[in-house]
């Protein structure tokens, strides 16, 4: 309310959406500047951060206050998860008793727009004194904090997107692309894999869906329906039945695989022949099925579900013999779809 008691007016849509769209301009404009100048001193810069990051015996550690201390915390996240340990301390706890988190052996990246904060400043004299390396990322080449520093990133944008030009907008968005755009760097040298990311996330669902294998939620092979290609459908059918898998593998006489017998083969063998009774499996099933070895990602058996458009997989080795099977039913217990 305002100090008449009246309610602030209300922007119109048409004017919001122009605001909107003028920041969205303006911080893709500091981003996109900041890609053009990768082939000026930037690069240069960002080539030496990456050797130091590499070259670094202990953790990344990254610091900053205000608005920068929180794109630090994001920049100390995404390198953790990515292969390079790193953790976040924050520049005014550091002149209080954190300075001790950080050893010779560590690579300090600090974080100040203007390059001239004092708790920053502070500190950077004594890391260096003990061995440890400076990276800076400012919007100022000529601050203290640049010439001080190992290695200086140029997060200097044109305009902030704060139509008073004062609240850190554009500014912000530069330093925090610049972080994702050293951690991704650092990842393509380190050949960081798939694998590895998974191993940062075990938890959620981006760590099932990279570290289950089909091995880990498959039904056992004794636990797989079975009959032979003599058998009769509704000898089959009850087999389905009582595995609950809406199929059946079929094998020969002496275990190899011949085929599987579905739900869907069962339709099918129903609007053919009519009368099942004396119909032989292998007259209805599907010959070479579609299978999966044991040692495949889970998420590849439902990729390959979703490819043919089948609900269930056998599972083979490398000899071809059968070990196990799953169904979509299993992959949505396991959490991987």
């Amino acid at each position: 309310m305002s100090q008449t008691g009246t309610p602030p007016a209300t922007l119109a849509h048409s004017r919001a959406l122009d605001m909107a769209r003028r920041v969205l301009q303006i911080e893709a404009d500091a981003v996109a500047a900041m890609g053009e100048r990768l082939s000026d001193g930037l690069g240069r810069g960002f080539l030496a951060a990456l050797e130091l990051i590499l070259a670094c015996r202990g953790r990344v550690i990254v610091s900053g206050i205000g608005k920068s201390g929180h794109v630090g915390r994001k920049i100390a996240a995404t390198l953790a998860s990515t292969g390079t340990p790193s953790h976040f301390v924050h520049a005014a706890e550091a002149v209080h008793g954190d300075l001790g988190m950080i050893t010779q052996d560590d690579v300090l990246i600090a974080l100040s727009y203007s390059g001239e904060n004092d708790e920053l400043l502070t500190i950077v004299p004594l890391i260096k004194r003990q061995g440890a390396r400076l990276i800076a990322i400012t919007g100022n080449p000529q601050s203290p904090l640049a010439r001080e520093a190992d290695a200086h990133l140029d997060a200097s944008v044109k305009e902030e997107a704060c139509p008073l030009n004062l609240a850190p907008t554009a500014s912000t968005t530069a330093a925090l692309a610049l972080g994702d755009a050293l951690a991704v760097a650092l990842l393509d040298a380190r050949g960081f894999s798939a694998s590895d990311f998974a191993r940062s996330h075990p938890g959620g669902a981006l760590g099932r869906r990279l570290l289950t294998h089909v091995r880990d939620v498959m039904r056992p092979a004794l636990a797989v329906p079975r009959v032979t290609g003599t058998t009769r459908v509704p000898e089959a059918i009850t087999a389905i039945s009582r595995g609950g898998m809406g199929m059946a593998a079929v094998l020969t006489e002496d275990g190899a695989l011949s085929g599987i017998f579905t739900d869907g083969d069962l339709r099918r063998a129903m609007e053919k022949f009519g009368d099942l009774r004396t119909v032989p499996v292998e007259a209805a099933m599907t010959r070479q099925p579609h299978t999966i070895p044991p040692g495949r990602l889970a998420v590849e058996a439902v990729q390959l579900m979703e490819a043919h458009k089948i609900l269930q997989l056998l599972v083979v080795d490398e000899r071809g013999e059968l070990c196990g099977a799953l169904n979509m039913h299993d992959l949505f217990r396991a959490k991987v779809v």
